[in-house]
């Protein structure tokens, strides 16, 4: 095997930081150059954020409920059954576990780099996590309660010291916060009969007048609170209509109320081993050169077929299991317990498929249209949520609750079509999404150059395909 031929042109002069007034001293810290972008990074994680859309917008349109179960809002049939079925076996969890392992690769990339300028990687890093948690907060409660940008920020902050693992040992532990989610799935999945069981109990016992114990009421109010939660009724699906469908302050009331019960889960709970598996197996796959394409077609083609095999039937069954018991909240929690080793299957497949494209040479109108959206990722996703936000909500268009599943993914395709026309062209002119020039300027504690000058020739980078 072959490293990917790199052809750089180089970059001038006025494109450089500005060097320390001591010649001896290291540079000062700066972001990464065009020469020194990994095209096939780039890619995955524009392929990531379009994917991400497509559930996400679910959550813009209805109910969250609706997100896991179609019978309770938007349509269970047709159409609608379908798109959902789609989504559960390709993309729900998928993207965002892409999302996650590029983001992974991205803190190894960086301090890395960082750390072999003699910069204080420690210090960027933690800075640029902190000002990404800022932006996660306003994001969240001014746009999406649904965003990721918070606990990716939080995540970072304890990603720091696993860079210097081996691949080994960061697989360890990824498997290790994958088998805890996945048993607590068992769990959960057993508590939640048990709680049912207790409240129908209390239930029949209250129809013969007997007087119930405080154990039994509050197995109750459990079971009504999860029915509540997971099957809402017509009058909640109203409530949270009248909410989103309302003006700014009953939206913002509406989606505060969410944002807080999302972002005041404990550091340790299994969402976020969800999401830390992701990120260590990122940097596990980074350092074995599997997100550049730098590994053979012998080590990507076993591994999408691999995964597909293992993936998708999993999901098959879950998709089998829910919709034959119409989504019955006992069955489904059950069926849903193989979720985790089933989507980081599917998401590992997805990877070797796009890597396998990339040293293909494959598809090279989409692929660097895909690079583009990529590395405008931060500002692509929060114009997403302008967007969405706009059209789904009261002070905007209203559709909120009013659509079909299948019509949210006109709204889709629409996104997907602007988002893939325009970066390209953005980074024709800018260096950097207007989001990420901010960011990257915050970090660094300097105002970064935007505007490519075209008085000299631009800094292009190429990847040949790798042999």
């Amino acid at each position: 095997m072959t490293e990917p031929d790199v052809i750089v042109k180089v970059t001038p002069a006025a494109e450089l930081p500005p060097a320390e007034e001591n010649p001896g001293s290291p540079p000062a810290p700066a972001p990464v150059t065009a020469a020194e972008r990994i095209s096939s990074v780039d890619v995955i994680r524009g392929f990531a954020l379009l994917g991400i859309l497509v559930m996400n917008i679910v959550g813009f349109g209805f109910h969250p409920a609706a997100y896991g179960d179609p019978t309770v809002q938007g349509g269970s049939t047709g159409a609608n059954l379908w798109i959902y079925l789609f989504n559960m076996v390709l993309v729900d969890g998928k993207m965002r576990g892409i999302f996650s392992l590029v983001f992974g690769a991205g803190v190894f990339l960086l301090t890395t780099r960082l750390e072999e300028r003699g910069a204080p990687a420690a210090d960027i890093h933690y800075r640029r996590m902190l000002w990404l948690m800022l932006f996660g907060i306003v994001h969240a409660y001014l746009l999406w309660w649904g965003e990721i940008l918070y606990p990716y920020a939080l995540l970072g902050l304890a990603l720091y010291p696993f860079r210097r693992l081996s691949p080994r040992g960061l697989l360890i532990f990824a498997a290790v916060l994958v088998i805890g989610t996945t048993g607590f799935f068992a769990s959960m999945a057993f508590d939640l009969r048990s709680t049912r069981d207790k409240a129908a109990a209390a239930d029949a016992a209250a129809a013969k007048g007997a007087k119930l114990t405080e154990e039994q009421i509050d197995a109750q109010k459990e079971w009504k609170d999860k029915l509540k939660e997971m099957k809402p009724g017509p009058e909640e699906i109203k409530k949270m209509n009248e909410g989103f469908g309302g003006g700014f302050a009953k939206v913002f009331k509406a989606r505060a109320g969410i944002v807080m019960r999302w972002h005041s889960m404990p550091y340790y709970s299994p969402m976020m081993w969800d999401l830390l598996s992701m990120m260590l197996l990122g940097m596990a796959l980074i350092k074995m050169g599997a997100l550049s394409a730098k590994r053979s077609y012998v080590f990507y083609a076993p591994l999408a077929l691999v995964g597909y095999a293992i993936g998708i039937p999993l999901h098959l069954y879950t998709a089998w299991s829910v919709v034959t018991h119409n989504f019955e909240i006992i069955r489904s929690s059950f069926a849903w317990i193989p979720y985790q080793p089933a989507r980081i299957a599917v998401c590992l497949g997805h990877v070797a498929v796009l890597m396998m494209i990339m040293k293909a040479g494959a598809l090279r109108w989409l692929t660097s249209a895909l690079a583009a959206v990529g590395q405008m990722a931060f500002t692509n996703y929060v114009s997403q949520s302008v967007i969405c936000s706009t059209l789904f909500y009261g002070y905007g268009f209203g559709l909120y609750g009013k659509l079909q599943r299948y019509q949210l993914y006109y709204v889709v395709l629409a996104i997907w079509i602007f988002q893939l026309l325009t970066s390209p062209i953005w980074l024709r002119h800018f260096r950097f999404g207007p989001l990420e020039w901010c960011w990257r300027s915050l970090t660094y504690w300097r105002r970064q150059p935007m505007r490519i000058e075209r008085s000299q020739p631009d800094a292009e980078i190429a990847l040949a395909p790798a042999l």
